[in-house]
């Protein structure tokens, strides 16, 4: 028998692919479209939406049954600013730069539809082991989509990845710019994001014939 059941790992495993919440809910795309021009922002804010979710997931599961129905959202509010000002201090305090181009993004986590929807459906109907599974999988579904939009941004956009030339030196016209090649500006404006988010849709859609008929 395995470390989780069948049930429990499916809650890891459907927001992948064919529950992702960005491609097949449409949710949170504003980050996706405004922090992916590079990929290491893009890590950082999914490390955070990991952290954000997967405990705050645990912490509405935990206070499910004390908290007033009429005040949920509020609460729900209360415990997702909380945890998001850890995430940003503790960006201030060891990548600062990195906040600072993040800058407001970090705190509209506070908002992020992925989150909240999170903490409604399933926290507060669940306890906090299962919560916890539900709040990582679909971090992680988050995650995937952001890593791959901020790659191919970041490498068609600027040629680098990670702030690494990996095609070449664009001054000096070594590697693929010794054959001409440019990079595409468009790549690093919010409208390509989409263009590439809508990609991943288009790809994920064609593979499974049930997410077309839905």
């Amino acid at each position: 028998m395995g470390l989780l059941s069948k049930k429990d790992a499916a809650l890891i495993k459907d927001p992948l692919a064919d529950n992702n919440p960005i491609t097949i809910q449409v949710l949170g795309i504003c980050s996706a479209l405004a922090i992916t021009a590079e990929l290491k922002a893009s890590i950082v804010m999914s490390i955070s939406v990991l952290f954000v979710l997967g405990v705050g997931n645990v912490v509405i599961s935990l206070i499910r049954n004390i908290i007033p129905s009429k005040i949920r959202i509020i609460v729900q509010l209360i415990v997702v600013a909380a945890l998001v000002i850890i995430v940003d201090q503790v960006l201030k305090a060891f990548a600062y730069e990195l906040s600072k181009t993040l800058s407001v993004f970090v705190g509209l986590i506070i908002t992020n539809c992925i989150i909240m929807g999170r903490f409604e459906a399933f926290a507060l109907g669940n306890g906090p082991w299962r919560s916890f599974l539900d709040g990582i999988g679909n971090a992680l579904g988050y995650a995937v989509i952001l890593i791959m939009v901020g790659f191919f941004r970041e490498l068609l956009g600027s040629g680098t990845l990670l702030g690494f030339k990996v095609l070449g030196d664009p001054i000096e016209k070594t590697g693929l710019y010794a054959l001409g090649y440019e990079n595409n500006g468009f790549m690093l404006l919010s409208p390509m994001a989409l263009i590439v988010v809508g990609i991943i849709i288009w790809v994920q859609r064609s593979r499974n014939k049930a997410l077309i008929e839905d």
